[in-house]
């Protein structure tokens, strides 16, 4: 399959960014890597080189149409799964101090081989859950944004996420979908867990993809109880 630069970088480009020659080589070797970890274990359900470009690199990247990414925040991502969004906004913005959460451990070990692989510094992995590290001093109210592209409810994303966000920083949710009823049935767990939705950022990719970025600030601290116990959010959203 040919892996065309130019492609990369021209769909890249339309977010404003340029990247540079080792970028482009790093985000090449990524896909190499996910493809071939792929083949073996279940990462991804896109392998085409140019929907992994537009579809993984291009939409994790388009953090960068709700904030300025240029100075030196610190940034978790929760649910990482094959590294999106967290890997491609690290491969881009060297700047940013990236961790990265999962509760598969396979994932993780995919996930350290890219780092290994690309030489990544200022990134660490994870292999747990939200509800417990969330719970951890190290971690909690720690990080200037908290980002997910995890398929799950806004409410129980919430939960997950808010309680490791600093005060005045941001938790930043990728949906694919229109929100405003969930948005409205979310509304208490956002405030009772110390946030306020700022903006939404919705975009298409390649003119199709409907792409939404809810911007939460951080403006009260989470309350302790919050994350309740594995699974509690799921199964009793607050509301």
């Amino acid at each position: 399959m040919e892996k065309n630069p130019k492609y990369l970088l021209e769909e890249v480009g339309k977010l404003e960014i340029t990247l540079t020659d080792t970028q482009i080589s790093q985000l090449v070797q990524y896909y190499d890597l996910l493809v071939e970890w792929n083949s073996f274990m279940n990462l991804t359900g896109i392998t085409d080189y140019e929907e992994v470009v537009i579809k993984h690199f291009v939409d994790s990247l388009s953090l960068v149409k709700g904030f300025d990414l240029s100075k030196e925040y610190s940034l978790i991502d929760v649910g990482t799964g094959a590294g999106f969004p967290g890997l491609p906004l690290k491969i881009v913005f060297p700047n940013l101090k990236i961790t990265l959460l999962d509760s598969l451990n396979k994932r993780i070990n995919f996930l350290n081989e890219v780092i290994s692989v690309l030489g990544l510094t200022d990134i660490e992995t994870i292999h747990g859950r939200a509800e417990d590290f969330a719970k951890k001093k190290e971690y909690r109210e720690s990080f200037d944004f908290c980002v997910s592209r995890a398929v799950a409810n806004l409410s129980v994303l919430s939960e997950y996420c808010l309680p490791f966000v600093k005060l005045d920083g941001y938790f930043v949710s990728y949906k694919s979908e229109k929100l405003a009823e969930e948005l409205a049935a979310s509304a208490k767990a956002i405030s009772v867990l110390g946030g306020s939705v700022e903006k939404q950022v919705d975009f298409y990719l390649q003119d199709s993809m409907y792409r939404n970025l809810v911007c939460i600030k951080k403006v009260n601290s989470t309350p302790k109880a919050y994350p309740r116990k594995a699974g509690t959010a799921v199964k009793s959203p607050i509301c």
